[in-house]
């Protein structure tokens, strides 16, 4: 066994988003959980697997380690300068790790103060940190006394507001002069017995919604490739997306497309509805739904790398569809009840998103459990599954990889 296929056995991983005043996600934060707090960590192993995903010359991705040993390790092992990396404030008030963090402010990491010290830092070390991290339930506890123990950290840091879980948490947090908030805002209530209206629909999404939909319907049912052109002409803008897609370095095809039709035969059945799929929880213009989208598309993409070695093709797409779709009760305001009348999807996906039922529905109690950042609900719904803690990672990786692609 490699390294790094070992440390991705000792260990669980989480992410969640960085999402900036304008609700994009900037960065993301990749959580790292010892199986085992007393087994010996590589910290090389883990910042080379973690350079699958996110490379030197990649997107940012912020490093939340929760060992202070593997921690250590870490900064002293020079990790390329697109890793941020959190540090406890308890680690750095401690002269002990003066040093180090310098040293890694040096090199030019971004790092990142994790919670309120409850004394001042040490002079050298303050200049290290470009924010510092608040989570929201301490947030609410903090007091006169809590601020003053801070001193000028607390004060001239600005700082990004965690576990924020709704929208209405994220706007408060802007309101009180966050920089930016760390969590899924995905967790507002969906109202009982609304309906999506044509005009609401239209401005859900950048496309036409019946369009989209129709053309899953008709995929789903095996129509003539005639009759799905016919669907597509409708819609200009989405036959250009899929004009566009077809072309683009991440089909691979370098053939010239002469119609609608020769496109949707290239693209093939079992394609075309994964990239409606995507195209459906994807196309919102409104920004507020821009976190929701990061994690519908991730959400898919794991599911299916999950499953990716039981050479069920199937089974692998429906489980794309079923992460992919599974918000989309918040993007169009809708429960799936109301949804799933319109948009045809495999039973077994119907049963996850609206029974919480069926053999889907322990991945998604996965994904939510790894975006929750909760050890122990991983842990469980890996039992569940019986998958190891490896195969969990390496799939997740693997997601993680190709939606920064598709970004």
């Amino acid at each position: 066994m490699n390294t790094e296929s070992s440390i991705l056995g000792q260990v669980a991983l989480c992410y969640s988003p960085f999402i900036d005043r304008n609700r994009a996600v900037t960065a993301t934060r990749l959580t790292v959980f010892p199986l085992h707090s007393d087994a010996p960590l590589d910290a090389a192993a883990l910042l080379h697997a973690i350079g699958t995903v996110w490379p030197a010359d990649g997107g940012q991705v912020s490093l939340n380690i929760a060992s202070e040993t593997l921690l250590q390790d870490l900064m002293a092992a020079a990790p390329s300068v697109n890793l941020m990396v959190e540090v406890p404030a308890f680690m750095a008030c401690d002269p002990v790790h003066t040093s180090a963090l310098t040293a890694l402010h040096a090199q030019g990491n971004v790092m990142l103060l994790k919670g309120v010290p409850l004394r001042e830092l040490p002079r050298e070390v303050l200049p290290c940190f470009k924010y510092a991290i608040v989570d929201l339930s301490d947030d609410r506890r903090l007091n006169e006394s809590a601020v003053s123990r801070a001193q000028s950290a607390a004060r001239s840091i600005p700082h990004v507001q965690a576990g924020i879980t709704t929208m209405a948490q994220l706007d408060a947090s802007f309101e009180r002069g966050a920089a930016a908030v760390l969590g899924w805002p995905i967790d507002d209530a969906v109202p009982e017995g609304t309906s999506l209206s044509a005009k609401n629909a239209k401005r859900a999404g950048e496309t036409d919604f019946q369009v989209i939909v129709e053309l899953i319907y008709r995929v789903d049912q095996g129509d003539s490739y005639e009759r799905m052109e016919q669907t597509l002409k409708r819609d200009p803008t989405l036959a250009f997306k899929l004009m566009r897609y077809i072309n683009s370095p991440l089909f691979g095809l370098s053939v010239e497309i002469s119609s609608f039709r020769h496109a949707i035969m290239l693209l093939g059945h079992q394609r075309l509805k994964r990239w409606l799929a995507l195209l459906l929880a994807t196309a919102s213009k409104d920004q507020n739904l821009k976190p929701v989208m990061f994690a519908a598309v991730r959400r898919g993409l794991f599911m299916e790398e999950l499953v990716r070695a039981s050479n069920d093709e199937e089974m692998r797409n429906e489980m794309f569809i079923c992460g992919v779709f599974s918000l989309l009760d918040r993007m169009f305001r809708q429960p799936f009840s109301a949804l799933l009348k319109t948009i045809p999807v495999p039973e077994r996906v119907r049963q996850a998103l609206m029974d919480n039922t069926g053999p889907y529905q322990p991945y998604v109690e996965l994904v939510r459990a790894v975006e929750s950042e909760s050890l122990y609900d991983f842990r469980e719904a890996a039992d569940r599954l019986m998958l190891s803690v490896a195969e969990i990672n390496r799939a997740q990786l693997r997601a993680l990889n190709v939606a920064g692609q598709l970004d």
